[in-house]
């Protein structure tokens, strides 16, 4: 599994999350990430906000809940191995 590297702005650290699956949905980039690599491990849904032109992506966590519903639909469908708990 991928493991990507986010900096908080605010608290200035760092945290790993590991890549489950990334997916593009009208036009804008999400991926889902988990904090660990065994099964019952907590799973987060974030989207790419940075601009095409910005050289690091800038991601935020999905907290609408008609856009995390949407997107979620779609990794199940991606991932039909891993089941996803809300």
């Amino acid at each position: 599994m991928e493991k990507i590297r986010f900096t908080s702005d605010e608290r200035q650290e760092e945290t790993e999350f590991f890549v489950l699956e990334q997916t593009k949905l009208n036009g804008v980039s999400y991926i889902l990430v988990t904090d660990s690599e065994e099964d019952d491990a907590e799973c987060l849904i974030l989207k790419d906000t940075s601009a095409e032109e910005e050289k690091e992506s800038i991601y935020e966590i999905v907290e609408d809940e008609k856009e995390l519903s949407a997107i979620l639909k779609v990794f199940e469908e991606l991932l039909e191995d891993i089941e996803i708990e809300r």
